[in-house]
């Protein structure tokens, strides 16, 4: 009896003193070595917020942050469908792999060069960028890193932050033509071989006052309950800046005159002037108060696009020339309305007078984008699509990846820690404080030629649909 007694003490004793180990904050360690391999167990994770008092480590990035990972169940969800567009991504590069000359290659049409090598991220600048889109990018990119510390193999990539596609395909044609280089962008085209990723605005962009986007899609969510959608203004809205592209100035003409109303009611925005008002007038959860949304490209892809339809609105999309990595898998007439940007206000029109008779259907399809957007766009998935992206995209180097010269280690520290405003603040926001807990998800298989035609094709028949204004016989 007494051999029991004693034997519960002690199991009691290792249960209160595990469970005080558990909970001690371990942000204050940095150099202790058993954290550098952390297993994941138990939902227990331990937290390392950006860590700006030591100016050593901001200086010289020396890693305080686990550096592998391990889980303790691998079992994982499926990724969502539209992840299948990485095998098509990287198709160009399937059956010859990737060197280092086609890397280099894309050099001259490049804005900064990221090497990893041992789990460290090395930067070469190559040209100035507009605003702070390259910031934001590595950023996000160390944010992965921290996310699954030890899954990212060494690589070699370039980026072009611009807003046109760069890599064409007429370029690259023929028996005696180059293989392409792989380069990486926000958006990509038909006529185009470039390597869509995931952009900037998911971890903030300052110069225009939106914030990570976590933030930015409860901030929306919530705009989006103050007035039922029956109640909301009954015509088509758009805002932004026309001055970028024809096709916007043309979509101002759709505005209402004495001779016509299309249904439209467009806005320009003048960004010193809101910048002026800290932006009082821009903020996105005050633009979902109409029934109707217009989404249209500026000098390419915008976005401005997963705002819009997060609105629960019915978004007019206005047939795309770019797509970005998450909208190939978007159906018309579920996700969105087509409009034919040969036609727009006539279309604009028709779609707001065909929503306000089918208030109900109008409502569906408004509710359908939004829920497309929840489900596939967490940000936990777009972490995963860069995971994914970048897995496959190092599986093709035929190379060992080296750190280029001239460049420079970049680190959470280095890249916060010195900066002031809300680049400072939207870092600290969006910054990961601790690796997953769960595995990325599972990759699904790349589409068959039939099945991708097969989808292609019903999207074009949906369109078609739509442009004869026959969309009544797909509600019976």
């Amino acid at each position: 009896m007494i051999k029991w007694i004693f034997f519960s003490i002690i199991i009691l004793i290792v249960f209160v003193a595990s469970s005080f180990f558990l909970e001690a904050d371990f942000s204050r360690i940095t150099s202790t070595s058993f954290l550098k391999t952390i297993i994941i167990f138990n939902k227990q994770q331990l937290q390392f917020p950006l860590n700006c008092t030591d100016k050593n480590t901001a200086a010289t990035c020396s890693s305080y942050y686990p550096t592998t990972l391990e889980f303790d169940d691998d079992s994982t969800t499926s990724c969502p469908d539209y992840f299948r567009w990485i095998h098509e991504d990287l198709k160009p590069w399937k059956s010859t792999g990737i060197t280092r000359d086609m890397v280099e290659r894309g050099r001259n049409v490049s804005h900064f060069r990221l090497v990893i090598v041992n789990g460290k991220v090395y930067v070469q600048k190559l040209g100035k960028v507009y605003q702070t889109r390259d910031v934001f990018t590595i950023w996000g990119i160390l944010q992965l890193l921290r996310l699954y510390p030890g899954k990212i193999p060494d690589l070699d990539l370039m980026f072009q932050c611009g807003d046109k596609t760069v890599i064409l395909k007429k370029n690259f044609q023929g028996p005696q033509a180059l293989s392409p280089p792989p380069v990486f962008h926000y958006c990509g085209d038909e006529i185009s071989h470039d390597i869509v990723f995931p952009d900037w605005s998911f971890w903030g962009w300052p110069e225009i006052n939106i914030g990570p986007w976590e933030t930015t899609l409860h901030n929306i969510l919530e705009g989006n309950k103050k007035s039922k959608w029956i109640d909301r203004v009954p015509y088509a809205f758009w805002k932004g800046n026309p001055a970028v592209a024809n096709i916007r100035r043309e979509l101002m003409k759709c505005n209402p005159t004495k001779q016509q109303d299309w249904n439209a009611r467009i806005e320009s925005i003048q960004w010193n002037k809101e910048k002026a008002s800290n932006y009082a007038n821009a903020k996105l959860e005050n633009q979902c108060t109409h029934r109707y949304k217009i989404y249209i490209e500026g000098a390419a892809w915008s976005v401005s696009e997963k705002y819009i339809i997060l609105c629960d609105s019915m978004t007019l999309l206005v047939e795309p020339t770019y797509y970005d990595f998450f909208t190939r898998n978007m159906v018309p007439l579920q996700h969105y309305w087509p409009i034919n940007p040969r036609n727009m206000c006539e279309d604009i029109k028709y779609a707001v007078d065909w929503g306000n008779s089918h208030l109900q259907n109008a409502q569906v399809i408004g509710n359908g984008g939004t829920e497309y957007i929840l489900e596939n766009l967490k940000l936990k998935y777009v972490y995963d699509y860069m995971f994914h992206l970048l897995n496959d995209y190092a599986k093709l180097l035929k190379y060992k990846p080296t750190i280029p010269e001239g460049a420079i280690e970049m680190c959470s520290e280095s890249m916060a820690c010195p900066v002031q405003g809300l680049q400072k603040s939207f870092m600290e926001e969006s910054m990961v404080n601790s690796p997953s807990d769960t595995p990325p998800c599972a990759m699904p298989s790349p589409h068959t030629p039939q099945t991708l035609k097969q989808f292609l094709q019903e999207k074009e028949n949906l369109i078609e649909q739509v442009k004869k204004k026959s969309v009544n016989n797909l509600l019976v």
